[in-house]
């Protein structure tokens, strides 16, 4: 199994990124999947979910509003729309996929598959 994140780069404040996740070896319609993001000397935290069975999706309060995670299972990718971004949202960007958890989780608990990450810069 591997998953492959993309799409990062540099933006400016109240700009747009969309970030993808493809994965080779998994069904992402059969997996909860999620982005997470970890900023330098930060611990990796929880951005967004999309569940496998009817796509109900959660996000961490700092995003809500201005991501959204959407999965394309025609193929078989899952995509996360970034906009009004803000210098904050700077970090590195995971893709992660797994079973067994919650709607609700925030948690890396679970998340057994791990794309390698796309930088996202927030900068003027």
């Amino acid at each position: 199994v591997q998953l492959q994140a993309s799409g990062g780069g540099l933006a400016q404040p109240g700009g747009s990124l969309r970030l993808s996740c493809a994965a080779s070896g998994l069904t992402f319609s059969s997996y909860t999947t999620g982005w997470f993001r970890q900023a330098p000397g930060k611990e990796r935290g929880f951005v967004a979910t999309i569940r496998w069975h009817g796509g109900t999706t959660y996000y961490a309060d700092s995003v809500k509003g201005r991501f959204t995670i959407s999965r394309d299972n025609a193929k078989n990718t899952v995509h996360l729309q970034m906009n009004g971004l803000k210098p904050e949202d700077t970090a590195v960007y995971y893709c992660a996929s797994g079973r067994g958890i919650t709607s609700t989780s925030t948690t890396l608990q679970g998340y057994n598959y791990w794309g390698q990450g796309t930088l996202v810069t927030v900068s003027s």
